[in-house]
């Protein structure tokens, strides 16, 4: 069992920036994949990014790349989402999701945390 709690999100005007947290319990942080997805009103859940376990290996969604920045600190179980120069389209729900097997299915997730940009 993994449990995944997430922080950081917020109101921001568009060419802001926000960090958004992670942290992990119930399982050794360092020994999975992690990834960030966000799901905005209307739409379909999509994916931001992903962070291998122990190479810190890093995927991007064209949409984010050059704006966002995934990374993790495996002694303090926490991931995080570095997200800069936010456009009003970033607006979304985030979660965080844990895949235990490296095999890009995502068995725990967080509750998420709000994003807003504003225009």
């Amino acid at each position: 069992q993994v449990q995944l709690v997430e922080s950081g999100g917020g109101l921001v005007q568009a060419g802001g920036s926000l960090r958004l947290s992670c942290t992990a319990s119930g399982r050794t942080f360092s020994s999975y994949a992690m990834a960030w997805f966000r799901q905005a009103p209307g739409k379909e859940r999509e994916f931001v990014a992903r962070i291998s376990r122990a190479t810190g290996i890093t995927y991007y969604a064209d949409s984010v790349k050059g704006r966002f920045t995934i990374s993790r600190d495996n002694a303090k179980n926490t991931m995080y989402l570095q997200m800069n120069s936010l456009k009003p389209e970033d607006t979304a729900v985030y979660y965080c999701a844990a895949d235990l097997n490296s095999g890009g299915a995502y068995a725990y997730w967080g509750q998420g945390t709000q994003v807003t940009v504003s225009s």
